[in-house]
């Protein structure tokens, strides 16, 4: 090897390196910076809102006065609208990935669906809720309800339900498929009893981070008519409701400090809610992939 090839190969070394280092930087800049940013934002509302983050904020109802509201209805209504929602887009969501990766065949009828459940995975949400005004509340009749909300969250969060468990219905062999129908398995046998346990984590994922932006949308829920002053707990699914995200956006239009005050506390719940409804799910997904690996 001439020294001009020497000279040019230490060249390319020294700018590989160079090159490795600035990607490794700007990785470590993605992953820190998010991280960093959510973590100033908790230490500032949780140093707004510690003088109120106790039980009596979280069991007293709201009121006109700052240093007596709280905020049960709208947690309460927070768990009933993810609770509903769960069970009616997990369900829908499921069956319909089920459906169009397992049955369906590729046609121009099918790819058209699918681009279109990818778009309607990026629309505003208030777009949904004008939908659920116009179709639940005022067509079908639900009125202003804890199920015309929960139906609005539903069609929210049905696009990344179903793209979601499209992927984890991929991540399946078409080996193990086969696999099945060598044994005599049915194709509904083959997917109830192979398929679906061994995507379920990924499904779980889905499901979590669609839940996750049902429960703090605020949008929505404005647009179909959730109250802002509640001072009684929904006794049915046919009952006005309130959420959390609605009684933050209530206070933080307040003009008195103090309600700016509930309003961080407020957030601190909602985050503490969202971050352990996530950690439940989690915990199972693992220990569902536990179970699928010790089974492999």
């Amino acid at each position: 090897m001439s020294m001009t090839k020497v000279r040019l190969h230490r060249r390319w070394s020294r700018a590989a390196r160079v090159q490795h280092r600035l990607f490794l930087a700007l990785c470590l800049t993605a992953v820190f910076l998010p991280v960093g940013l959510l973590v100033a934002l908790l230490v500032k509302l949780g140093r707004d809102g510690w003088s109120r983050l106790d039980w009596t904020f979280i069991t007293s109802f709201p009121s006109r006065k700052a240093a007596l509201a709280g905020i049960l209805p709208g947690a309460v209504g927070t768990l009933y609208l993810v609770a509903l929602t769960a069970l009616i887009a997990l369900p829908i969501g499921v069956g319909a990935a089920v459906y169009l990766e397992e049955y369906g065949k590729k046609s121009r009828l099918a790819t058209l669906v699918e681009v279109n459940i990818a778009n309607l995975a990026g629309v505003p949400s208030i777009i949904y809720g004008l939908l659920g005004l116009g179709l639940f509340v005022r067509t079908i009749g639900m009125g202003r309800s804890l199920l015309a909300g929960a139906c609005t969250l539903s069609l929210l969060v049905l696009p990344v339900v179903i793209m979601a468990s499209r992927e984890a219905l991929r991540t399946v062999s078409h080996a193990t498929r086969e696999a099945c129908f060598a044994l005599g398995a049915t194709r509904w046998q083959a997917i109830r009893q192979v398929v679906l346990p061994q995507s379920l984590p990924g499904i779980l994922t889905g499901a979590i981070l669609a839940l996750s932006r049902a429960m703090g949308e605020t949008a929505p829920l404005v647009v179909i008519g959730a109250l802002t002053y509640v001072t009684f707990l929904p006794d049915g699914v046919d009952a006005p409701f309130s959420a959390l995200p609605i009684q933050i956006y209530n206070w933080v239009s307040r003009p008195q400090p103090e309600f700016l005050i509930n309003a961080a506390a407020g957030i601190v719940v909602l985050l503490t809610m969202m971050l352990l409804m996530n950690a439940a799910a989690i915990i199972l997904r693992d220990r569902m992939s536990a179970r699928r690996g010790s089974a492999s």
